[in-house]
């Protein structure tokens, strides 16, 4: 069985736990609190050097991290990920945009209000992430203005990374009001069967 040791308030975690259940893989889920230094521990890191989340480990006992290669990985012969060379790329493409341009504004604003509750010291921090983080929706808005999914016609891997912070942007000051094209993205990817939000999962 495959465990995962991640936080689902985490959106890179969340985007692996939204994954394995739309492809119903059996795991166990294991809570790491980041915030109480706990993939920080000489244990945790054995796993993942990094001492990030989410680190999964495969039935066959090694371990594997970053959210965006773990999905690659389990998407692997699966309608989410393209067979085709071209749209492969397409989907790393937009998945190394969700990391360096897209997380570092959205989900570092969203951290700062939410979770650290817009200390003074970290005001100037949360306005430089505000301001990339509408960057980075902008570019997302342009793109999604003449297609439904971020590559090809259907949804995949790419919409599931940038969907993970991205539906819960508001929570760090971004309001969503401004880009009718993401929310109609929002809207038919919230619609695909089996699709639970990170709040869904929270309530379970």
């Amino acid at each position: 069985m495959f465990r995962v040791y991640g936080d689902i308030i985490s959106g890179n975690c969340y985007k692996v736990k939204l994954l394995m259940h739309l492809l119903d893989i059996e795991h166990e889920w294991i809570h790491i609190d980041i915030l109480r230094g706990e993939s920080r521990t000489d244990e945790f890191r054995t796993m993942n050097p990094a001492g990030k989340i989410p680190t999964i480990q495969l039935p066959n006992g090694d371990y594997l991290f970053e959210s965006n290669a773990i999905l690659n990985y389990l998407a692997t012969g699966s309608e989410y990920l393209p067979t085709d060379p071209l749209d492969r790329a397409r989907v790393l493409q937009w998945q190394f945009f969700e990391q360096y341009s897209h997380e570092p504004g959205v989900a570092v604003a969203r951290f700062i209000r939410k979770y650290l509750g817009l200390p003074e010291e970290r005001r100037h921090d949360y306005e430089l992430a505000l301001e990339k983080g509408r960057l980075a929706l902008s570019v997302m808005e342009n793109h999604l203005r003449s297609r439904d999914y971020f590559v090809g016609d259907c949804y995949s891997i790419a919409d599931i990374s940038l969907y993970a912070y991205t539906h819960i942007a508001p929570d760090g000051g971004l309001d969503l009001q401004a880009y009718p094209a993401i929310r109609k993205w929002l809207e038919r990817t919230e619609a695909q069967p089996q699709h639970l939000s990170m709040a869904d999962f929270t309530e379970q």
